[in-house]
């Protein structure tokens, strides 16, 4: 598969691709969709260990730059990206559909969500708290997948990425998102033994229902979801 409903083109890039790379071909990408001149993109990749600081990263929760830091440009704090983590970049018009951000940022946390229980694993989210969590092993919440997003003119960039079996000590380099009373599991580390290619194909059969869900306003929020 090629394409997505809607003509949205759908890439799977089969060896890692470096973050300042893909951030340079991501940009030149959402402003050719803003002007009309490239089809909307989903791309689904693995970057090689890099530590990635958004618009709200504060110095002192990089703790130990032992891989790049690049500026990512999206809203957020430092994150993580390595091998083994499925990074999914969504570049979408949304004057095609709601042009609600909000609403975006809900339907892609419902996307990874949903997948996630594909594999037996209860993603939700957190009051206060961006990005996906999950009961740990040790029965605490803990990240199993992170959302960051830009919108520049209405087209987004940016998007998910969710742990599969990535190194998790990787993570110790960082204050991840900013949340230090809570660490970090994977798909691996709960006992799913899960590749990249399966992972794709849960998230490719999903996307149909989140591509429908931004055709209508986000729902309210309501006790235990965040904005």
């Amino acid at each position: 598969m090629t394409s997505l409903p809607g003509d949205i083109e759908l890439r799977i890039s089969t060896e890692p691709v470096p973050y300042r790379e893909a951030l340079e071909e991501m940009t030149a990408r959402n402003a050719a969709i803003a002007a009309g001149e490239a089809r909307e993109l989903v791309w689904l990749l693995e970057h090689p260990p890099v530590y990635t600081a958004g618009t709200s990263a504060a110095v002192a929760e990089l703790l130990d730059p032992r891989f790049e830091v690049v500026e990512a440009g999206r809203g957020g704090r430092y994150t993580y990206h390595g091998p083994g983590q499925r990074i999914g970049y969504v570049l979408l018009d949304l004057r095609k559909r709601a042009r609600d951000a909000r609403g975006f940022v809900h339907g892609l946390e419902g996307w990874v969500i949903e997948t996630l229980r594909d594999f037996g694993v209860e993603g939700f989210r957190s009051d206060g708290r961006i990005g996906i969590w999950t009961q740990d092993v040790d029965g605490r919440e803990a990240k199993i997948g992170a959302i960051g997003v830009r919108i520049r003119k209405w087209v987004t960039m940016h998007g998910f990425s969710v742990n599969v079996a990535p190194d998790l000590s990787h993570f110790t380099g960082i204050v991840p998102c900013g949340i230090d009373e809570f660490g970090v599991t994977s798909l691996s580390r709960l006992g799913k033994a899960v590749d990249l290619a399966a992972f794709d194909a849960a998230l490719i059969a999903r996307a149909p229902a989140f591509l429908a869900s931004l055709e209508s306003p986000c729902p309210p929020v309501t006790s235990g979801e965040t904005a």
